[in-house]
C-alpha cells in the first residue's frame, strides 16, 4: 500500500499543477484554446467558435455552405483545445524515450502545487482537517453552479440520455467490470492506505460501520451527479457541432482538459465557467493528495518512531514533499505525459483490486475470521451484520478474484504486432531463423516455441543490441548459457 501510494502521491500532483496552469491561464478576456489563429495551431484545426467577422461571413453565404458544413462535421476533426492540450501545454513529444525540454510553466505550477499541500499538512490532521472542511464541500457548490448552467443549455438532454442509456453489449466484457472496480477502488482510496492511516487518528469506539456506510453512499451519488454536470455540457457541445454525443465524449485527461474546456468556450463568459471547473478539481485534488502524503508521512514516523522524528514531523513531511517534487520532474518534460499514463494505469488501477482482494483473504483466513468479528464487535459495540460477514468471507475474494480476465491481453495489440517487435524490441533470435509471429492462443504458442527451441538446439544466434547503436551477434553451442 505504501509503494501504491509513493506511485499516486508522484503522478497526482502532475495533474493537480497542469489544473493550476489552465486555472491561471483562464484568467484572461478570451480562453487561449477558442481559436485556431495561435502559432501552435495546425492545418487541421477546426474551432468550433468563430470571430466576428467568419460570424458575418458566415450568415450572408449560410446557404451556400450548409452541404460543406455538413460534411466537415461528419470528418474528423483536430479541436483548438486538443491542439493546445498536445502542442502547447505538454509540447508533447514523439516517443515515451523522447523526453525532450522541461516544460517550465508546468514545473513552476508543480512547484506552487506542493508548496500549497505542505502548507495545508504542516501540522499534521490538526491542519488539514480544517482545510478539507472547504476542500470537500465547496466542490459541490461549484458542481450545482455548472449543473443548473448545463440543463439550460441546447442539447444537454441529449448527453443525458447518452450517459443514463446502458449499453448491454458491454455488461459481459470483463474488462467493463474491471474497469468499473479500478474506478470503485480509486475513488473510495481502498488499499491506499489513506483510510488506515486517518483512522488511526479517530477514538478507539468511532462508529466506523456508520462512516463507511455514508462515504460509499455519497461517493457512488457524487460520482452520478457529476456524470449529469458533465455529460449536460457534452450533449450542448454535440448539439452545436450537429455530431452524436458519442464523438465528442472523451476519458481520462482527454476529458478534463480537452472535451469540457472545448465545451466551455461556447458558453457566455466562458472564462468563469472555466475558472469554477478548474477551480473545483484543483480542490478535488488537494484533498486526495493531502491523504497520500499524510500517509507516507505517518508511516515513517510510526516506522522510526523515536522522540526525536515526532517531535519533527514538519521535517519529514517538508522532505517528503521535497522528494515528491523531484521524483514528479521527469513528469513534467515533453514525455511526461506519457509516463503519467504508464504510471495512472499500472501503478492505481487494477493494483488497488489486487490487494484488496489479498486483504480481504489475509484477514478472513489468516488471521480468522473470528477473530476479526470480535475486534469489531469491540471497537462499535455490536457484532457486524451478516450481510458483511458473507460479503468479506465468500463474496469479496471471490468476485475480486475473477477480475483476472480484465488482464488478458488483446490479440491484436503491442508485442503482437510485428511493427511493434523492431529495434530494442526485436526478438531475442535473429530475424533469419526467426519468423515473428501474431499472439495465438496460449497451448498453441507453448507448442510452437517447443518446436523452435528444437530447431535451435544445436545453433542459438543471440542477437545484442550495442551501446553505440552496433548489432553484435554471439554463437552459443550451449543454449543455458
Amino acid at each position: 500500500m505504501m509503494v501504491v501510494s509513493t506511485y499516486i502521491g508522484i503522478y497526482y500532483n502532475v495533474v493537480i499543477c497542469i489544473a493550476f496552469y489552465y486555472f491561471f491561464m483562464s484568467m484572461t478576456n478570451l480562453l487561449p484554446w477558442t481559436y485556431c489563429n495561435n502559432p501552435w495551431n495546425t492545418p487541421d484545426c477546426s474551432g468550433v467558435v468563430s470571430n466576428h467577422l467568419n460570424n458575418s461571413l458566415a450568415n450572408a453565404t449560410n446557404s451556400l455552405v450548409s452541404g460543406v458544413t455538413e460534411v466537415v462535421n461528419r470528418t474528423k476533426r483536430t479541436s483548438p483545445s486538443e491542439e493546445y492540450w498536445k502542442h502547447y501545454v505538454l509540447n508533447i513529444s514523439d516517443d515515451i524515450g523522447n523526453f525532450g525540454e522541461l516544460r517550465l510553466p508546468i514545473l513552476g505550477c508543480l512547484a506552487v502545487s506542493w508548496c500549497v499541500v505542505f502548507l495545508c499538512l504542516i501540522r499534521g490532521v490538526k491542519s488539514s482537517g480544517k482545510v478539507v472542511y472547504f476542500t470537500a464541500t465547496f466542490p459541490y457548490l461549484v458542481l450545482t453552479i455548472l449543473f443548473i448552467r448545463g440543463i439550460t443549455l441546447d442539447g444537454a438532454i441529449n448527453g443525458i440520455k447518452y450517459y443514463l442509456t446502458p449499453q448491454w453489449q458491454k455488461v459481459l466484457d470483463a474488462k467493463v467490470w474491471g474497469d468499473a472496480a479500478s474506478q470503485i477502488f480509486y475513488s473510495l482510496g481502498c488499499a491506499w492506505g489513506g483510510l488506515i492511516t486517518m483512522a488511526s487518528y479517530n477514538k478507539f469506539h468511532n462508529n466506523c460501520f456508520r462512516d463507511s456506510i455514508i462515504i460509499s453512499i455519497t461517493n457512488c451519488a457524487t460520482s452520478v451527479y457529476a456524470g449529469f454536470v458533465i455529460f449536460s455540457i457534452l450533449g450542448f457541445m454535440a448539439h452545436h457541432l450537429n455530431v452524436p454525443v458519442s464523438e465528442v465524449a472523451d476519458h481520462g485527461p482527454g476529458l478534463a482538459f480537452v472535451a469540457y474546456p472545448e465545451a466551455l468556450t461556447l458558453l457566455p463568459i466562458s472564462p468563469l465557467w472555466s475558472l469554477l471547473f478548474f477551480f473545483m478539481l484543483i480542490l478535488l485534488g488537494l484533498g486526495t493528495q493531502f491523504c497520500l502524503l499524510e500517509t507516507l508521512v505517518t508511516a515513517i514516523v510510526d516506522e522510526i518512531g523515536t522522540d526525536w522524528i515526532i517531535r519533527r514531523k514538519t521535517i519529514v513531511t517538508l522532505s517528503v514533499a521535497i522528494a515528491g517534487f523531484l521524483l514528479g520532474v521527469p513528469l513534467t518534460t515533453q514525455a511526461g505525459i506519457y509516463w503519467l499514463l504508464l504510471m495512472d494505469n499500472y501503478a492505481a488501477s487494477f493494483s488497488l483490486v489486487i490487494i484488496s482482494c489479498i486483504m480481504c483473504i489475509c484477514i478472513m483466513y489468516i488471521y480468522g475470521h473470528r477473530n476479526y468479528f470480535k475486534d469489531v464487535e469491540m471497537m462499535l459495540g455490536f457484532p457486524p451484520p451478516l450481510f458483511f460477514k458473507v460479503c468479506w468471507r465468500f463474496i469479496s475474494p471471490v468476485i475480486i478474484s475473477r477480475l483476472k480476465n480484465a488482464c488478458r491481453p488483446h490479440p491484436k495489440w503491442g508485442p503482437a504486432l510485428k511493427e511493434h517487435r523492431t529495434g530494442r524490441y526485436a526478438p531475442m533470435a535473429s530475424e533469419d531463423t526467426v519468423e515473428v509471429r501474431p499472439l495465438k492462443e496460449k497451448e498453441e504458442l507453448k507448442e510452437e516455441l517447443r518446436e523452435e527451441e528444437k530447431e535451435r538446439k544445436d545453433e542459438i544466434s543471440l542477437t545484442i543490441q550495442g551501446s553505440n547503436g552496433s548489432t553484435n551477434t554471439h554463437n552459443n553451442p550451449n543454449p543455458s548459457a
